[in-house]
């Protein structure tokens, strides 16, 4: 369990102190001042500020509270580290720390700024997606590494019910990759 649990910890710190370090970065060296900076035909380093959720969702009734938003950030972000440190999918543990490393960095903004900072723009054609950040990656990666271990998972033949019983009882003996 305390492989896990640094496992967990591991991952879920890396992916926010590399979210904060990259926020750093931009907003102290290269939007200084605030521009459009080309990077490939393809991608953009535009400085933006979420008050909203994904997408900037809600934000005319969020951004009056962001404390409050932080800390249901952080609650569930120590929600996906119990799941994680329970998992014995090495990884889907991956993948929820990734989630919650995420979830910590933008917390992090939140709370001290009142928005999350946004820097990654990306557009193909006409085609333009919402700017975003590290810790969206992180969270995108690790939804990614847990699908991809409920699959692996399901290929394996099980599913559903079956699939519970068999975590719970390798919990206790080991674990999965």
């Amino acid at each position: 369990m305390q492989k896990r649990l640094g496992d967990v910890l591991g991952w879920a710190v890396a992916a926010a102190a590399l979210d904060q370090l990259s926020k750093w970065l931009i907003l102290t060296y290269v939007m200084e001042p605030p521009r459009v900076i080309e990077i490939a035909p393809f991608l953009n380093l535009r400085l933006g500020f979420n008050y909203g959720v994904s997408f900037g969702i809600g934000r005319d009734t969020l951004e009056a509270w962001p404390g409050l938003l932080a800390a249901f950030k952080v609650a569930v972000a120590l929600g996906l580290m119990v799941w994680a440190v329970r998992s014995p999918i090495r990884a889907e543990r991956i993948g929820l720390a990734l989630v919650a490393g995420g979830a910590l960095g933008n917390a992090k903004d939140r709370w001290s700024q009142g928005a999350v900072t946004d820097f990654i723009d990306l557009h193909w054609g006409g085609w333009h997606w919402p700017t975003f950040n590290g810790a969206d990656i992180a969270i995108s990666a690790g939804v990614g590494l847990m699908l991809l271990a409920a699959l692996a998972d399901y290929r394996r033949g099980r599913s559903g019910a079956g699939l519970a019983e068999t975590k719970a009882a390798q919990s206790e003996s080991g674990e999965r990759t």
